[in-house]
């Protein structure tokens, strides 16, 4: 059965006016919620996906850009980690944990680097941080003391395997995918990423089925956790040139997300106008995904979040809004 994506999206507006510097936006599927770190206006907005009611939590410092004509730089990831939300911030190298009920502020956590994306490791109970202006891993513990793990490059997405013990990352300057034990924090393996010249992005995991999924900035492919390879690509090949295992897209693609409950793939493009691709694993044969539908969004618009139904909701920076994109079953 196909998914039909309804074109356009809705959308909801945000406060804090036009635009809004947005990167990481997560689902608390448990709690039918959005959070929406919005960078310069200071907030972290939480949507309340039943109504659209957003609640800002105001507070969090922001700092200039260091890049010409951006705005300035705040609140910027999310990671849900059961009755807690974990908020990194740019504006001020740190990260903070919210009650996930009340939206209370409970604690925040000082870093040596500015965070770019956050993860809950369940296994051990620690927030994992990649800081690619340090090029290292930052781990929190449960004590809230911070270790540093140095890689050789700049980190640039995740995923977690609370099952096998494994936390994921890619190195976008070397197109190289990482792997750690989250015990030990050893770096266990080194991958190919497969991607172009311009490296990896996000990372999202289907651990019963042994797949990766990479973002390359065109697209999306699949990896076998178990060997490393690209699948249904021959060793060393380019994963691309292979469509049964590569979704392709616009240009523009950073972070992914991924359903596991229906196999569905995520994957959108803020370049060439912005568009959302949606591709589902095939039951038969895990090496395959079918593309079943895609939809325009607008530009900017990039790393979804999604919720339990398979809605998904992309940040649309220049106009300030949260776009929502319901399935069609």
């Amino acid at each position: 059965m196909l998914l039909a994506l309804v074109s356009p999206p809705s959308s909801i507006g945000l406060p804090g006016g036009q635009p809004i510097g947005m990167d990481y936006v997560a689902c608390d599927r448990a709690h039918h919620r959005v959070w929406v770190p919005a960078g310069n206006t200071g907030n972290v907005d939480v949507v309340d996906t039943p109504t659209g009611k957003v609640t800002a939590i105001g507070g969090f410092p922001t700092r200039p850009s260091g890049r010409p004509g951006r705005p300035p730089m705040g609140p910027s990831s999310v990671a849900v980690a059961g009755g807690v939300i974990w908020v990194g911030n740019r504006g001020d190298d740190r990260v903070c944990a919210f009650d996930a009920v009340t939206l209370a502020r409970k604690t925040c956590v000082a870093l040596r680097a500015m965070p770019d994306g956050i993860a809950w490791v369940g296994a051990t109970r620690e927030l994992w941080v990649t800081t690619p202006r340090l090029h290292a891993l930052a781990v929190v513990g449960a004590d809230g003391g911070v270790a540093t793990i140095p890689v050789d490059g700049s980190p640039e997405g995740f995923a977690v395997d609370d099952a096998a013990g494994r936390f994921y990352t890619n190195l976008k300057d070397k197109n190289r995918t990482l792997v750690f034990d989250v015990r030990s924090r050893r770096l266990v393996a080194t991958w190919p990423s497969h991607c172009s010249q311009e490296g990896p992005r996000g990372l999202a995991i289907d651990p019963a089925r042994h797949l990766l999924f990479v973002a390359c900035t065109s697209g999306a492919l699949e990896l076998d956790t178990v060997t490393g390879q690209p699948i249904g690509a021959p060793e060393g090949g380019r994963a691309s040139l292979h469509a049964c295992g590569w979704v392709g897209t616009g240009t523009g693609v950073d972070n992914l997300e991924y359903l596991r409950e229906g196999g569905l793939l995520y994957v959108a493009n803020g370049r060439d106008g912005g568009g959302l691709t949606v591709a589902r694993v095939r039951d038969d044969d895990y090496r395959c995904l079918d593309v079943l539908g895609s939809t325009v969004t607008a530009p900017g618009a990039r790393n979804p979040a999604v919720d339990a139904n398979g809605t998904a909701y992309l940040p649309d920076p220049e106009e300030g809004k949260l776009l929502v994109i319901p399935p069609s079953w």
